[in-house]
């Protein structure tokens, strides 16, 4: 299994754990999770979108994992990734170009079947 394909496992399992141990605090947040998964102003392709500049700018590899594998089921292309790198890039400096490389990275591992 590839870093960001486990990374990915390793958050769902860890979600497991946490809604065992704190079942409200789990629910809370998937129900927030859950909320902008449908399409309103902004498409759920578009708000996954922005959570993956926001992953790269935290510099959040599990994060940028997880997003990522969304925006692949969703369809996102890699040059659409690259754009949101490009904007974290800009926002984020030195920094957002590195976890960017991560995002490339996770794209690169989690399209290819």
């Amino acid at each position: 299994m590839g870093k960001y394909k486990e990374k990915a496992s390793a958050i769902m399992r860890f979600f497991g754990v946490l809604g065992k141990a704190k079942p409200k605090t789990a629910r809370g947040f998937m129900s927030m999770h859950q909320s902008i998964e449908e399409d309103t102003a902004l498409t759920a392709k578009e708000k996954e979108f922005v959570a993956l500049g926001i992953a790269i700018h935290a510099r959040c590899e599990g994060c940028i994992a997880a997003h990522v594998g969304s925006l692949i089921e969703l369809g996102a292309t890699k040059e659409e990734i690259l754009d949101v790198i490009s904007v974290a890039a800009v926002m984020g400096g030195g920094p957002s170009v590195t976890y960017g490389a991560a995002a490339y990275d996770a794209y690169e591992e989690l399209s290819s079947k």
